[in-house]
């Protein structure tokens, strides 16, 4: 299993690849248990009311969350590849610079950090 952050403005988004072999959760949306990787992490956007509050840098604002986005991949590669992009991509959605968000990947006790 691994986990992948996005760090900025003193907040964070993970989300988690189970690799091959590692029972990814079921539930409706999830893809194909044959995937030999599966990414599995929260969408959200900036609401004018309502949502969760986030303290992000200088601001705070709310946001709402969407499903969780389940999808499959046949290796690492794109899996680690698809999976820092949705976490920048998420940040970029509340106005935030996609290159101003720090990517970091856990596999067991080692954290390493990636672009």
């Amino acid at each position: 299993m691994l986990q992948v952050r996005g760090l900025t403005g003193g907040t964070e988004l993970s989300g988690t690849i189970y690799e091959r072999g590692e029972e990814a959760p079921t539930f409706s949306g999830a893809p194909d248990q044959d995937s030999a990787y599966v990414w599995i992490c929260d969408e959200f956007y900036e609401v004018e009311s309502g949502g969760s509050e986030l303290e992000l840098a200088d601001r705070v604002l709310n946001v709402a969350f969407e499903s969780p986005l389940p999808r499959g991949f046949d290796t690492k590669e794109q899996a680690l590849a698809a999976a820092k992009e949705h976490v920048r991509t998420q940040f970029v959605r509340i106005g935030v610079d996609g290159d101003a968000v720090e990517i970091t990947v856990e596999s067991g006790d080692e954290p390493q950090v990636s672009a």
